[in-house]
């Protein structure tokens, strides 16, 4: 058997503060609520075809898996969402509006080939790249 991914279907994060880190992805980048269970400490978040699910540090389905959320981002390397169009100028100053002090826009291969891409942090120091479409 050989297994065929197709693409990213969630990525989980492990946050002190769900409201701050649902505003930032959501009013920053533009994803929506898709689900919500406060009895379970967990919010979903529609990104594209994918979700970002957020989990309450201490919740009932906190497995404790990685350091707490203080602000070094140790609870998860970096998230990649693809991002179109990608207009890095607009970009760089939505983000800077909103506090998110990216970085410069670069080329770095993705899942679907070589394109631009740019990383940032949200509220509790998590690193999230945006990445373009791949250069024809």
């Amino acid at each position: 058997m050989r297994i065929h991914i197709r693409e990213i279907d969630h990525v989980v994060i492990r946050t002190a503060d769900t409201a701050a880190m649902t505003r930032f992805y959501c009013e920053v980048l533009g994803c929506e609520p898709e689900r919500e269970q406060r009895d379970l400490g967990l919010v979903q978040l529609r990104a594209g075809r994918s979700l970002i699910d957020l989990v309450t540090i201490g919740g009932p389905l906190d497995r404790g898996a990685g350091a707490p959320a203080d602000g070094s981002g140790g609870n998860m390397d970096h998230l990649c969402l693809r991002v179109e169009p990608f207009d890095a100028e607009a970009l760089r100053a939505h983000l800077n509006r909103h506090g998110a002090r990216p970085g410069n826009a670069v080329e770095r291969y993705g899942a679907e080939g070589l394109g631009p891409s740019l990383y940032l942090f949200d509220p509790e120091g998590n690193m999230v790249e945006l990445k373009g479409p791949p250069r024809a």
